[in-house]
């Protein structure tokens, strides 16, 4: 699938310099930032970790980390 992304102009030669001096394409270098913008937000980067994540769903909207109530002293 293809989809049209505009960049400013002085974005893309930046981009392209990137590109060049990593020895790696343009398209390469948005898989890797489409791929830690993923990570960052915690959604799944390839199937099988949608699967591991989809099979072990968070018990709440609390992050993962679960609190326990303090009892009155």
């Amino acid at each position: 699938m293809a989809k049209r992304i505009d960049f400013h102009p002085e974005d893309l030669r930046a981009l392209e310099q990137l590109a060049d001096d990593k020895s790696s394409t343009l398209q390469e270098l948005m898989d890797e930032a489409v791929r830690d913008l993923l990570k960052k937000h915690g959604r799944p980067t390839n199937l099988k970790e949608a699967l591991r994540q989809s099979a072990n769903p968070p018990a709440s909207n609390s992050k993962g980390r679960k609190r326990r109530a303090r009892l009155p002293r």
